[in-house]
């Protein structure tokens, strides 16, 4: 780690291992928003409609940790141990029941409640102290190009036997058309 916190006397190494700690757990906090809550590719096309996607994800993603810190705290554990996926795919799996408890009355919905931080509370992440890990990627994307025409254009391209996108690590002959038809 490199840090411009020379004096030992003002900053002990406790103190940079502390703060390259946090550092971390910011990371995994941006992997989150990206990977887990599919905000790798933003979709709008205007300023402002960006700004707005971005902060619906932040929102969203501070509810999530807020039930996380809820059942954290019910199960007397570290909000850090519990998984983000995991709780993200509870609360998904709940939402049928968080809408029909929403007509039942308040000691059906509390137990739906709490029903929700124990499941959400299940899902723990392993003891990580000190971790380190290599900043490489770990998959590759695919290989398919960008639909770059309409949709009708590509479609008459695809009947005429027209590809020209070249697909690596397929044969010459299989690279012909790969399309999904659906």
């Amino acid at each position: 780690m490199v840090t411009t916190l020379l004096d030992p006397e003002q900053t002990t190494k406790d103190d940079l291992a502390a703060l390259y700690r946090a550092r971390w757990n910011n990371e995994l906090d941006l992997r989150s928003l990206k990977s887990s809550m599919q905000m790798r590719e933003l979709r709008c096309k205007t300023p402002e409609s960006v700004r707005k996607e971005v902060w619906a994800h932040v929102l969203a993603y501070n509810l999530l940790r807020t039930v996380m810190a809820q059942a954290a705290a019910r199960h007397r554990v570290a909000p850090r141990t519990i998984s983000f996926t995991g709780a993200m795919q509870t609360l998904e799996a709940f939402q049928p029941l968080l809408e029909l408890g929403a007509t039942q009355d308040a000691a059906s919905r509390l137990r739906l409640c709490h029903d929700l931080l124990d499941a959400v509370a299940t899902h723990r992440v392993g003891d990580r102290p000190d971790r380190s890990e290599p900043r490489l990627k770990k998959r590759r994307r695919n290989h398919y190009g960008w639909l770059t025409k309409p949709r009708a254009e590509m479609k008459r391209m695809m009947a005429k036997g027209v590809s020209k996108n070249y697909v690596p690590f397929v044969e010459k002959t299989e690279a012909r058309l790969y399309f999904f038809h659906g």
